[in-house]
C-alpha cells in the first residue's frame, strides 16, 4: 500500500489480480487472514506512475495546460466575477506575464 493516509500504509500483499469498475482500477488481495479484500490500484504500487511526475521531480506542481486554463478563466473575469471574454485561451495573459519575468 503506497497511499500515505491507508492504514495499511507500507505493507505488501500478494496481487490476486487487477479489474476495473465503474471507471475506477481495482486491485484485489487477500489480507493475513486470507479475506479477499479490493482497493483502488492508485492507492498501490501498482498504480502506473504519471510521467509528468517523475519528469517534475517536485519542481513543479502544476503542468502548463493546467496554468494555461487558469489563466484563461481569471482573465474572463472582470471585477464583478462574470466572464468578460470568451474568445481567449489565457495564452496571451500568461506570454505577457513571462515576458516580464
Amino acid at each position: 500500500m503506497t497511499h500515505p493516509f491507508h492504514p495499511l500504509h507500507g505493507r505488501e500483499f500478494d496481487l490476486i489480480e487487477m479489474t476495473w469498475m465503474a471507471g475506477t482500477a481495482l486491485v484485489h488481495y487477500a489480507d493475513d487472514d486470507g479475506t479477499l479484500r479490493t482497493i483502488r490500484q492508485a492507492f498501490t504500487s501498482a498504480a502506473s506512475v504519471d510521467p509528468f511526475v517523475t519528469v517534475a521531480a517536485g519542481r513543479s506542481a502544476f503542468r502548463v495546460a493546467d496554468l494555461l486554463a487558469v489563466a484563461a478563466l481569471l482573465d474572463s473575469l472582470d471585477g464583478d466575477g462574470r466572464a468578460a471574454r470568451e474568445d481567449d485561451d489565457g495564452a496571451e495573459s500568461v506570454k505577457g506575464i513571462l515576458r516580464d519575468v
